[in-house]
């Protein structure tokens, strides 16, 4: 028998409809983070153009292909071609959680590579590290703190979890030593994890990496989408041809320019609110002195973040795949969505009542069926993949363009010798079968936080065949 459906904390405790629709009257559907770094504008590609390597995306896996391609070899022609403007998807809209891990977790890594998860470990926090040298070295203003991060409790079964996931740098903090650390009545946990996460302001990463690659002479063409990849590696654009003797595909969510991908990634809409400026008393009254990125444990988790000027990132919870699996601006409005985040914000910091959003938005994440990034090659070695980031993807895509960089020069390195780089994800099934499947194991997720974590016959199942996602 299953145990019986109860309430989460979100529901025992929900603030007064009022306080939601107050919070969220003055908010509009901007992206906050794009608003707040206006980057550089480069040309659309025209004519017949050739180069040594074509790079085909222009958020964080691209750029840093671009950039470090163009470091390893100064005399390169590396041309990178962005569909619309740099960074202004996945790259400039997510919540600037910069985080070590490579397999979305220690129990997604553990349970898929038991063997060498240690190893990726190591080559996580390596890069991590690698980033965070390289924002220094070329003074990159991306908002970059190296503060560490909560993992919380909000539910009285999720406090072993967190128990068991304590070791030397994860310090384990009962419910009164977390809420006197950050003042939310929803804790009954912690876990600081003090060396594997910070923060970047996610759209000034992209715009200041553009730079850096410009400057490092790379050729940045915006507005210039591909729209097919021709015999070897000839990148065809509505304005222009791009002639490469090698390809980097860094295309993320959108539809893989390689029929072998087209159905190893779905796109999962995540939601996110941004809130105005906390004043000198409301910032007092949350403690957070570390300023550290926090998350919470359940199935659908919530993530929050303090900006620069004091504000409140504020997303997770939904994630909703729409049928047929296409990126679509209207996607993005989805007012129950906000409607709930700013009810589960409250209850949160319930001593925030009277505080509004200022900006709402969503963003497509290239969910895999493995839940971590996939690579490969293809067109005999002349074109390099990597897709399938599913949420964390910030720090992952520097580890990406890496692997991308050694499959093209045909290199044999730690990272390709890795049984996570050379196998591939399940794909997913076409409709309506991703539609039925996704949405049950959505719901299944949402059953197991409403039942002190436990797992139905269903999850139980997609655990057994290596599917199943524990966040």
């Amino acid at each position: 028998m299953s145990p019986s459906r109860t309430s989460t904390v979100f529901e025992r405790h929900r603030p007064d409809h009022a306080i939601v629709r107050h919070a969220l009257a003055p908010s509009r559907q901007a992206v906050f983070w794009t608003e707040d770094a206006p980057g550089d504008h480069y040309p659309r590609l025209r004519g017949d153009v050739g180069c040594d390597l074509a790079v085909v995306g222009g958020g964080y896996t691209g750029l840093w292909t671009a950039l470090l391609a163009k470091r390893e070899d100064p005399s390169a022609r590396v041309v990178l071609l962005e569909g619309k403007r740099i960074g202004w998807a996945a790259s400039g809209r997510n919540g600037g959680f910069c985080e070590a891990s490579l397999t979305h977790g220690e129990e997604n890594g553990r349970t898929r590579w038991p063997g060498e998860f240690d190893e990726l470990q190591r080559l996580g926090m390596v890069n991590l590290d690698e980033i965070e040298s390289t924002i220094t070295e070329l003074g990159l203003d991306a908002g970059f703190e190296r503060n560490g991060a909560f993992d919380v409790a909000t539910e009285p079964h999720q406090v072993e979890w967190l128990w068991e996931a304590a070791g030397p740098d994860a310090e384990f903090l009962d419910g009164d030593a977390m809420r006197a650390l950050v003042h939310s009545p929803t804790y009954e946990a912690g876990l600081l994890r003090r060396r594997d996460s910070a923060l970047v302001h996610p759209a000034k990463l992209a715009r200041s990496l553009a730079r850096a690659c410009a400057d490092a002479g790379v050729e940045i063409f915006e507005h210039s989408p591909v729209e097919s990849i021709g015999d070897g590696t000839v990148l065809e654009t509505p304005t222009g041809t791009l002639r490469s003797k090698r390809t980097a595909l860094a295309t993320n969510v959108f539809p893989s320019l390689l029929r072998r991908n087209r159905l190893a990634t779905v796109p999962v809409y995540d939601y996110v609110l941004m809130s105005e400026p906390l004043s000198a008393s409301q910032r007092a009254s949350l403690g957070w002195e570390g300023r550290q990125g926090i998350g919470d444990s359940a199935n659908q988790f919530h993530y929050y973040r303090l900006t620069a000027d004091d504000r409140i990132l504020f997303g997770g919870y939904d994630a909703v795949y729409h049928y047929g699996g296409r990126v679509r601006a209207s996607y993005e409005d989805r007012p129950e969505t906000f409607q709930r985040l700013a009810a589960h914000f409250f209850t949160t910091f319930p001593q925030l009542e009277g505080l509004t959003f200022t900006h709402r938005w969503a963003g497509a994440i290239d969910t895999c069926s493995r839940f971590c990034a996939f690579f490969g090659s293809a067109r005999e070695g002349r074109v390099a993949y990597a897709a399938g980031y599913t949420g964390l993807g910030v720090a992952a895509t520097h580890f990406g363009a890496k692997v991308m960089l050694d499959l093209l020069a045909g290199r044999t390195t730690e990272r390709t010798e890795l049984e996570m780089v050379r196998t591939r994800p399940i794909p997913f099934p076409p409709e309506p079968a991703a539609s039925l499947g996704i949405n049950l194991t959505r719901w299944s997720l949402d059953a197991a936080d409403h039942s002190a974590g436990h797992r139905n016959a269903f999850l139980r199942t997609l655990d057994a065949v290596g599917l199943g996602f524990d966040s």
